[in-house]
């Protein structure tokens, strides 16, 4: 790849939609630039979860692209939600044009 790419990690949040907000709060504290929401259906050790009604029974994609750090961080304060919610969260590294 070439050296004018930017390098970063990833970070991709899948979980309960009542999540949503506690999950960017979490993301603002710890500095992150920006994310992206989308919502999301399918199936996993909790169910089924395929988005009935607004606000029942649905999920939400949250991404973000952060530093190394920050996801060590991120991913280690996700732990205590998976106590009462869906919620599944992976890194990746990721070159591209970002800030």
């Amino acid at each position: 790849m070439s050296s004018s790419l930017v390098q970063g990690i990833l970070v991709t949040m899948i979980g309960e939609a009542v999540l949503q907000d506690r999950l960017i709060q979490l993301l603002t504290l710890l500095g992150a630039s920006g994310y992206t929401i989308i919502p999301a259906q399918g199936a996993g050790s909790h169910g089924r979860r395929m988005g009935d009604m607004a606000g029942y029974n649905t999920n939400v994609e949250i991404k973000a692209i952060v530093t190394l750090e920050m996801s060590d961080q991120l991913l280690e304060q996700l732990k205590p939600f998976q106590a009462s919610h869906a919620l599944i969260a992976f890194r990746q590294k990721v070159e591209g044009v970002f800030d």
